[in-house]
C-alpha cells in the first residue's frame, strides 16, 4: 500500500470539503473494495476520506410507498430490517446473500452502488425496482446512474446519501453465484412495478443493464415460458475463467425464468 493522507469526516459537507482539497482523493464507505485494491497497489489515492463517522448517512425509513436506505447502511442491516422484509422482501434476501458475514457487516449499500462492480447485486435491484439514487447534489434515476464498468453518473466530489426504493407489486432476484465470493456470475432481478415489468441483469455484461427483450416478452405473458424464445446475444456477454459468453447467455434466461416463477 502506498502512502496516503487519512480524513474521517463527521458530516457530508466536511467530506466534500476534504475531497475538494485533495489532489486525488477517494471516498471510502465500507472499504470492501478500495482497501484490498490499495493493498495490492492497484490504486494510489493521495487522500482517503472515510465516511464511517457520518451518522446522517445511516438508517432505513419508510416514506409512503417507498423505503429510503442511507448510503452507509450495511448489507447486514438491510437484510435484518423488518421494514425492508415487509415492503420489499426480495431486497432483504438479496442483501443477506452478499459475500460472507464479515463483508455484510462492513460493506454498505452506497459503497456497492457507487463502485458498480459488474457482478454486484444491488445495481440489479436499483434498476429493476426503478430506484432513485440521492446524492449531496441531486437525485438520479436508477436508469441513468450506471454508465459503464465501474463507472457511474457521480461527479468526483459527489457522494450518495441514500437510495429510495419504491414498493413493487412483486419482485424476485435469482443469481448463479461464484461459490467462493458469492458475486453473481449471472444475476437477474424481475419486478412488477407501476412502470410495468422491469428486468435487470448483473454479472453477464461489463455493466448492469435492463433486459429489454425479456421485459417485452414478459409484458405479453408473465410466465417463465415467455422467456424461451428470447434471443440473448452471446457477443455482449462477459467471458472469463468462471463462465464462457455462451454459458452466461444461457444463464440469463435460466435466472430470469426462476425469478419470474418466484414472483408468481
Amino acid at each position: 500500500m502506498y502512502e496516503f493522507s487519512y480524513h474521517k469526516s463527521a458530516s457530508v459537507d466536511g467530506a466534500v470539503e476534504a475531497m475538494n482539497k485533495a489532489e486525488d482523493g477517494k471516498f471510502v464507505a465500507g472499504g470492501q473494495t478500495m482497501l484490498p485494491t490499495m493493498k495490492h497497489r492497484l490504486a494510489a489515492p493521495s487522500d482517503i476520506i472515510d465516511l464511517g463517522g457520518i451518522a446522517e448517512l445511516v438508517g432505513i425509513t419508510v416514506e409512503g410507498d417507498s423505503i429510503n436506505i442511507g448510503a452507509m447502511t450495511t448489507h447486514a442491516a438491510v437484510a435484518a430490517s423488518g421494514d425492508v422484509q415487509t415492503m420489499i422482501p426480495m431486497l432483504a434476501k438479496l442483501a443477506g446473500n452478499i459475500g460472507d458475514p464479515a463483508v455484510r457487516n462492513r460493506g454498505t449499500i452506497g459503497g456497492s452502488i457507487a463502485n458498480n462492480d459488474p457482478a454486484a447485486d444491488y445495481p440489479a435491484a436499483v434498476l429493476a425496482l426503478g430506484a432513485t439514487v440521492k446524492t449531496n447534489k441531486r437525485e438520479i434515476a436508477g436508469d441513468d446512474f450506471f454508465t459503464g464498468m465501474f463507472e457511474t453518473a457521480l461527479a468526483d466530489d459527489e457522494l450518495i446519501t441514500s437510495v429510495s426504493f419504491p414498493k413493487p407489486t412483486a419482485a424476485a432476484y435469482m443469481k448463479f453465484e461464484n461459490p467462493a465470493s458469492r458475486y453473481a456470475i449471472v444475476g437477474v432481478c424481475v419486478a412488477k412495478t407501476d412502470d410495468g415489468i422491469r428486468v435487470a441483469v448483473t454479472g453477464a455484461t461489463p455493466c448492469v443493464h435492463r433486459g429489454k427483450q425479456l421485459e417485452e416478452a414478459l409484458k405479453g405473458e408473465f410466465s417463465s415460458a415467455a422467456c424461451v424464445g428470447v434471443d440473448v446475444p452471446e457477443d455482449q456477454m462477459n467471458a472469463d475463467i468462471h463462465a464462457s459468453a455462451e454459458y452466461r447467455a444461457h444463464l440469463v434466461k435460466v435466472m430470469t425464468k426462476r425469478a419470474v416463477d418466484a414472483c408468481t
